[in-house]
């Protein structure tokens, strides 16, 4: 047995016997002859507690149990808690420890072999050589991760192993790391790489995986694919990988239908198929021109494939994407958000990866904050995706809940360490809670490892302004600016910047432009704000905010909490728009969402 096979063959689920209860090895509950149903999130929690009997389980081991890694609210770990006790009794074996976690106190033994942990995989995006579209590396990497981590957390197969952070990996493969470099840096077990080449009628999928602690190799394999057959891809290398590491040498996708193989609507299928990975690759590049093509791709297919939810959830993500950065109106994103969770025929289980962004969605442009909790807490079970983190994060900050939202970024970055965003948004989460030291202190941190992230300057330009380094926050906003000039918020960053540094008529020459740029297009003024506030004009940071809140513009809770407006604190309209959120929580508090 090979070092792979023997790893894999470490990953076996173990049945256990406490009190009168058995839980066999595929999940089985009984009570004597009863069964008794869990839930998948309750089987995780137990089985989570009956491998550490005795031992205190934090409350965000159960977060990284219970949500796939995935930062979850702490009400969600208690109810699920609070239902398996029912389902438990007579049996008083849950304790609580105050502040500390749970600990499973009966008598627990063992049934088989011991839990083995599954293997850490780092997907890289697949290098593609002349001939090939440029989004195929990245999507072939992204379906086939998103396949694995499925199959796993369904529990209908044993697959020992979990990908790793995926947006880390992608910042880390853009720099030229060395895919062994990449893995020793997430602390994964294993590595994959590869490329595809175009052949006259097939593409060529070369795979190899490797060990992230010596980087020898683990195992190669090329692969064919007609070219009609492209959405088979990611299915193929998903299967290969199952094959190599699954136990049983069994593929998790056996006997899964392939709809390229239908011989009704192949082309539309593969059009479709064609034009969601094209307009997912697109609208992450976050350039003005480049998510308007992938918001055209996207309608393409739902057009083409009416049944194809990855794409309605892929357009919410560009639609929220879209107006945090300017590029479209809040009113126009909210509709299209709305009509992709209401298509003809949907299901529950259809729109569930749609509910975080309507969950945005009704905060920020409906104003419905029971609503938007509902929908977030509808998508508590779902698999860790970045942008879901993302909008449960801007939720949070908006509601002034700094030091959840900072527990949040805190969990995401466990995850996904090497991901940008996250730790520009920590560092403003600190700003907008008035910890000052610390806000600064992580901006340096952030740029030190971001210095291009657009992301990171943005954030990190506006603490350093506001904390007497106006120079280097000048430079930043600048320079930001320059490169993106339809990203409004670094406008306004700049002409703060500017403010602060003691150039005024500077930063009054960035702000008329920026007025007369209104006049032809959309803009996002929300942070002009802080520039008036800093240039000694109240009534027009006052105005600015006002159309904010005509807007619905998605930065206005937000920022009604930036320090840098708090000579803005006593003005009646603005009382009045913190009294708009108040009236929102008030609401929640009488409508709250069920569990």
């Amino acid at each position: 047995m090979d070092r792979l096979e023997s790893a894999a063959a470490g990953f076996v689920r173990t049945g256990f016997r406490f009190g009168g209860f058995r839980l066999d090895a595929d999940g089985t509950l009984s009570r004597g002859e009863a069964q008794i149903h869990l839930s998948p999130k309750e089987l995780a929690a137990l089985r989570l507690l009956l491998a550490n009997p005795g031992q205190i389980v934090t409350l965000q081991e159960f977060k990284q149990a219970l949500c796939d890694d995935a930062p979850a609210l702490a009400e969600g770990v208690s109810k699920c808690l609070a239902s398996l006790r029912k389902k438990l009794e007579p049996e008083e074996c849950i304790e609580t420890i105050y502040k500390r976690g749970y600990r499973f106190s009966a008598v627990v033994r063992t049934l088989g072999d011991p839990v083995g942990l599954p293997l850490r995989l780092a997907i890289l995006p697949f290098a593609v050589e002349y001939g090939v579209p440029e989004y195929l590396g990245p999507a072939i990497a992204l379906e086939a991760g998103t396949r694995i981590e499925a199959a796993r957390s369904s529990g209908a197969h044993r697959t020992p192993v979990s990908t790793v952070a995926r947006e880390s990996v992608s910042t880390l493969a853009r720099r030229g790391v060395a895919p062994q470099q990449i893995g020793e840096m997430l602390k994964a077990d294993l590595v994959l790489k590869g490329s595809i080449r175009a052949l006259p009628a097939h593409y060529r999928l070369y795979a190899e995986m490797i060990y992230a602690a010596d980087g020898s190799q683990a195992w190669a394999e090329d692969l064919l694919v007609e070219r009609s057959r492209i959405a088979g891809l990611e299915t193929e290398l998903a299967n290969l990988v199952s094959r190599r590491l699954n136990p049983d040498g069994l593929s998790i996708f056996a006997g899964a239908a392939d709809t390229q193989q239908e011989p009704e609507g192949i082309e539309h299928r593969r059009q479709a198929y064609e034009c969601f990975q094209r307009g997912r690759f697109e609208w992450q590049t976050f350039e003005r021109h480049r998510m308007q093509d992938a918001l055209r791709h996207l309608l393409q297919a739902i057009e083409l494939d009416p049944g194809r939810t990855a794409a309605r959830v892929e357009l919410a993500h560009l639609c929220i994407a879209q107006e945090i950065y300017g590029f479209m109106p809040p009113v126009v994103a909210a509709e299209l958000v709305h009509r992709m969770a209401t298509a003809p025929g949907e299901t529950a289980a259809d729109i569930e990866g749609l509910l975080p962004a309507l969950g945005w969605i009704s905060f920020h442009a409906d104003r419905n904050l029971p609503m938007a909790l509902s929908c977030f807490r509808q998508a508590e079970h779902l698999p860790y995706e970045p942008w879901t983190m993302r909008t449960l994060t801007l939720l949070t900050l908006g509601r002034h809940r700094f030091g959840e939202a900072i527990a949040l970024l805190e969990s995401v970055l466990r995850v996904d360490p090497w991901s940008p965003w996250p730790q520009g948004r920590l560092a403003w989460a600190h700003h907008l809670a008035g910890d000052v030291a610390v806000s600064r202190q992580l901006a340096h941190a952030a740029l030190e490892r971001f210095p291009l992230h657009e992301g990171v300057q943005l954030y990190c330009a506006m603490i350093l302004a506001f904390n007497g380094e106006a120079a280097r926050a000048v430079e930043l906003a600048g320079r930001l600016a320059q490169r993106l000039p339809y990203f409004d918020l670094a406008t306004g960053a700049h002409a703060y910047a500017l403010a602060m540094a003691g150039q005024p008529d500077a930063a009054h020459g960035v702000l008329e432009r920026f007025e007369w740029l209104s006049r032809e297009r959309y803009t996002l003024k929300t942070f002009s704000a802080a520039a008036y506030v800093a240039l000694g004009e109240t009534g027009k940071a006052i105005d600015v905010l006002r159309s904010a809140e005509h807007s619905r513009c998605p930065w206005l809770f937000e920022m009604l909490a930036d320090p840098r407006l708090a000579p803005l604190h006593a003005e009646p309209e603005f009382q009045s728009m913190l009294a708009l959120l108040a009236g929102m929580e008030a609401s929640a508090e009488r409508d709250p969402p069920e569990a």
